[in-house]
C-alpha cells in the first residue's frame, strides 16, 4: 500500500517550506502536512454534508498544541497530557480564523471546521506561519467553497534604539486582511514599511499555493447559499423605509425589529416565512450605514468622521485596592484594577513552545450585563476575553518597568461595565490609569483607539472612521485598533469583513489613528499627570539584595530552617523569594518587618575578610575562649591566647557574657572566623 504523496517546496526567510499532500487523514475534505524548517503541522478541513439552521456561517478553527512536538512531557503532576487549550494556542486559533473567515461567503450554512495540529517544533520557525499556510492550502485544494488562498508572515525588525518589534501580516494576494503588531513606541512609517515587506512575501506564498491548486485542486462543491424569500424581502424593505436611521440614533433598533414582526404577523406572515427577516433587516441596515457615510459623511450618532466620543477618566475609585482607573468613551466603560505582589505570585506558563514566568498579566472580563443582555456567568474566559486581554496587555507591556526597576508581579483586571465599541482599547486606557494610580513607574500614558472603514461595493470609494461604536463595528468593513504613547505605537490589531486593505488605506488609518490617540492621551494626562511616587499603603513593600549563588543553600538552611525562622520572626507577615541567580526579594505590607528581615538576611550573608575590625557582644564563654555574635546568625571565636598580651588563666578574667567587644579578624577557615583583641585597646 502507498500513501500517494505529492510534495511541493518553496522558501521563506532562507528556510525551506514544504507542503505534502497524501492519503493521510483521507476522510477529511482535504489534509496537508506543512513544514517550515523542522517545524511541522497537520492541517485538516472538513465540511458537513447538510446545511445548518441559523443566521450565521458556522466556522470553527482549532489550533492544537502537542507537547511531543517540542520533546516535552508536561502538564499537572497527575495528568500528563494536553488539556484545555493554552491562551497562546487560542490566540493562534484566532489568528487563523480572522484571516480565513472574510474569504468565505457569509451566506454559507454548512459547518466548516479547520484543525491545525502542531507535530514538530524546532524552536526557530513560528508554527503560526506554516499553520496558516497549511490551512489555506488545504482549503484551496478542497471542494469547500472559499475565495483563497491566503498567507501570513512574521516580520521582526529593530528600531533606532536596537529594540525589536514584531508584526504578523496576513491576507490574500492583493490585500492584507489581518494584522498583529507589537513594539516599543514605533513610528507609523516603520509600521508601513513592515506592511509592504510582509505583503511582498505574502504574494510569493500565494503564487506557490496557486501552483499546487492548479495541479491537485478539487472542483468546488455546489453548495446552496442562504437567500431570503423575495416576498418577505419586499415587505420588510417597505416597512423599514426611513426608519433605520432614527432607530439607530435613538437606540430603539430592537423596538423597530419588534414592530416589524408585529406588522408581518398582521399580514398573516408566520412560521417558516419569517425565518429570513433577521437576515433581510441586517442587510438593509448594513446598506444604510454604508450609504450614509460614503455619500453624506453622516455617522449613526452624528459625529464627524474623525471625531471621538465624549471622554471621562477617574483614578483611586477603590480604597483597598492597590490601584484603580475608570475610562469612559461614549457608552463604553471599563474599570481596571491593578494588584501588586512579590515575585512568588508570578504565573508559570508551560506551553509547547516555551516554559516561562509572567510577572505582568492583564485579564479582561466581558459580562453579559455590559451589553444589556441576560446571560450565564462563564466559568472561565472565552476566546473573546483572551483575545481582547492579550491585545490590551500587548499595548501596555512596552512600558512596564523591568524587574530591576520595579520588582513586583503586576496583575490588571479590566472589567467591562458597558460596551458600545472598542472595549479592548478602553481597557488599555483604563489599565494605564490604574497602573499610574498604583505607583507603577511607567513614564508615559498609553492610549488606544479603534478605527473603522466603510467601502463601496466596487471597492473604489472608502471612508475611514475614528473611534467606532457598536453599529459601525458590526456593519463596518474593518476593526483597526492602534495603541501607543505620544511618541509612538505599542500595538496594532486589525480584522476585516472584506477581502482586505491596501497600503494606502493602512497609511491613512494610521495617520488618523495617531490624531485620535493624542487626543485621548491629552484627557488621560488631566486625570493623573504621572505615576504616583509610592505604591499604596495596602500594597506589599519589597526590598532586594544579591547573595552569592553558592550561599543560597546556607540562607535557606536544612529543610528551610533558616529562611522559615526569618519569616516566623517577622510574625509570618513577610515573604522571602530566592531566585537561582542569588537575587533575594523580601516583601510585606509592613515596611518595618520587611526592613528587619532584610537586615537579618543581609547580616547573615555578610562576607568577612581577614584584617577587618568587627564589633559584637560576647554570647558564650568556653574554657579555651569566647564566642562573639557578629549578627545575622554568624559568630566568631576569640581564643584565650588572643584575649590580651601575656598569659590569661581564665577567660572571665578578661571578658564576660554581654560585654560588647571590638575585635580583629585574624583567620577564616571554612566559614569559621577567628578573632583577636590584642592590640585593639579597650575591649568595650
Amino acid at each position: 500500500m502507498e500513501l500517494h504523496k505529492k510534495t511541493f517546496t518553496t522558501e521563506l526567510n532562507k528556510e525551506p517550506i514544504t507542503i505534502e499532500v497524501s492519503d493521510l487523514a483521507g476522510q477529511a475534505n482535504a489534509a496537508v502536512i506543512g513544514r517550515h524548517g523542522n517545524t511541522a503541522v497537520l492541517a485538516t478541513v472538513v465540511m458537513s454534508k447538510e446545511d445548518r439552521m441559523g443566521d450565521f456561517f458556522p466556522l470553527t478553527v482549532d489550533y492544537e498544541e502537542r507537547f511531543y512536538a517540542a520533546g516535552k512531557i508536561i502538564g499537572s503532576r497527575f495528568v500528563r497530557r494536553e488539556g484545555r487549550a493554552s491562551d497562546e494556542a487560542i490566540l493562534s486559533s484566532r489568528l487563523i480564523d480572522r484571516t480565513v473567515r472574510p474569504l468565505f461567503d457569509a451566506r454559507l450554512r454548512r459547518e466548516v471546521q479547520i484543525v491545525v495540529t502542531v507535530l514538530s517544533y524546532d524552536e526557530k520557525n513560528d508554527p503560526d506561519v506554516i499553520g496558516l499556510l497549511s490551512a489555506s492550502t488545504a482549503l484551496a485544494i478542497s471542494d469547500i467553497p472559499w475565495n483563497g488562498p491566503i498567507a501570513g508572515v512574521q516580520i521582526v525588525k529593530k528600531n533606532d534604539k536596537g529594540e525589536e518589534y514584531r508584526s504578523f501580516f496576513a491576507g490574500p494576494e492583493a490585500y492584507v486582511n489581518m494584522i498583529e503588531f507589537e513594539g516599543k513606541e514605533i513610528q507609523e512609517s516603520a509600521a508601513l514599511e513592515a506592511f509592504s515587506t510582509a505583503h511582498e512575501k505574502i504574494k510569493q506564498l500565494i503564487t506557490f499555493q496557486k501552483k499546487i491548486v492548479s495541479e491537485i485542486g478539487k472542483k468546488k462543491a455546489d453548495v446552496m447559499l442562504k437567500k431570503p424569500d423575495e416576498e418577505i424581502e419586499g415587505l420588510v424593505k417597505k416597512f423599514i423605509e426611513g426608519k433605520i436611521g432614527p432607530a439607530l440614533c435613538n437606540k430603539t433598533f430592537s423596538e423597530l425589529k419588534n414592530d416589524l414582526f408585529k406588522h408581518l404577523a398582521s399580514l398573516e406572515k408566520t412560521g417558516d416565512t419569517l425565518k429570513d427577516v433577521e437576515q433581510i433587516l441586517e442587510t438593509e441596515t448594513d446598506k444604510f450605514v454604508h450609504e450614509e457615510i460614503l455619500k453624506h459623511d453622516r455617522r449613526v450618532d452624528g459625529r464627524k468622521l474623525n471625531e471621538i466620543r465624549p471622554l471621562y477618566g477617574e483614578v483611586g475609585l477603590l480604597e483597598l485596592t492597590h490601584g484603580s482607573g475608570l475610562f469612559v468613551r461614549g457608552q463604553t466603560q471599563v474599570l481596571a484594577v491593578t494588584t501588586l505582589a512579590s515575585s512568588s505570585a508570578e504565573q508559570l506558563v508551560e506551553t509547547m513552545e516555551s516554559t516561562t514566568k509572567k510577572s505582568f498579566m492583564l485579564h479582561y472580563n466581558f459580562p453579559s450585563f455590559s451589553t444589556g443582555e441576560v446571560g450565564r456567568s462563564s466559568r472561565g474566559p472565552g476566546r473573546r476575553e483572551i483575545g481582547h486581554g492579550a491585545l490590551a496587555a500587548k499595548a501596555l507591556r512596552a512600558l512596564i518597568p523591568t524587574k530591576e526597576e520595579f520588582p513586583y508581579t503586576i496583575r490588571i483586571v479590566a472589567e467591562t461595565l458597558s460596551s458600545n465599541g472598542s472595549s479592548s482599547m478602553a481597557s488599555t486606557c483604563a489599565g494605564c490609569l490604574s497602573l499610574m494610580d498604583a505607583g507603577v513607574p511607567i513614564k508615559k500614558h498609553i492610549g488606544g483607539v479603534a478605527m473603522g472603514l466603510m467601502t463601496s461595493e466596487d471597492g473604489k470609494e472608502y471612508k475611514i472612521l475614528t473611534d467606532i461604536q457598536g453599529p459601525e463595528d458590526h456593519y463596518g468593513d474593518m476593526d483597526f485598533k492602534v495603541a501607543g504613547t505620544k511618541d509612538g505605537i505599542t500595538a496594532i490589531q486589525m480584522d476585516v469583513k472584506i477581502n482586505g486593505i491596501t497600503a494606502e488605506i493602512f497609511e491613512r488609518a494610521l495617520t488618523q489613528a495617531k490624531e485620535g490617540r493624542l487626543s485621548i492621551i491629552g484627557v488621560m494626562e488631566k486625570v493623573i499627570p504621572a505615576a504616583r511616587q509610592n505604591v499604596s499603603k495596602y500594597a506589599p513593600k519589597i526590598m532586594s539584595l544579591m547573595i552569592p549563588q553558592d550561599r543560597i543553600g546556607e540562607l535557606i538552611g536544612p529543610g528551610g530552617k533558616n529562611i522559615n525562622g526569618i519569616v516566623a520572626a517577622s510574625e509570618n507577615k513577610i515573604t522571602v523569594d530566592i531566585e537561582e541567580t542569588g537575587k533575594v526579594y523580601v516583601a510585606g505590607v509592613d515596611i518595618t518587618l520587611v526592613e528587619r528581615a532584610y537586615n537579618t538576611i543581609k547580616a547573615s550573608m555578610r562576607e568577612f575578610s581577614i584584617g577587618e575590625i568587627v564589633t559584637g557582644p560576647i554570647v558564650r564563654i568556653l574554657e579555651f575562649g569566647a564566642i562573639v555574635d557578629l549578627g545575622g546568625g554568624q559568630d566568631g571565636m576569640i581564643h584565650v591566647s588572643e584575649l590580651k598580651e601575656g598569659f590569661v588563666k581564665k577567660v572571665e578574667d578578661v571578658v564576660h557574657i554581654g560585654d560588647v567587644v571590638k575585635a580583629k579578624i585574624i583567620k577564616i577557615n571554612e566559614g569559621k572566623i577567628g578573632l583577636s583583641l590584642k592590640g585593639l585597646g579597650d575591649k568595650k
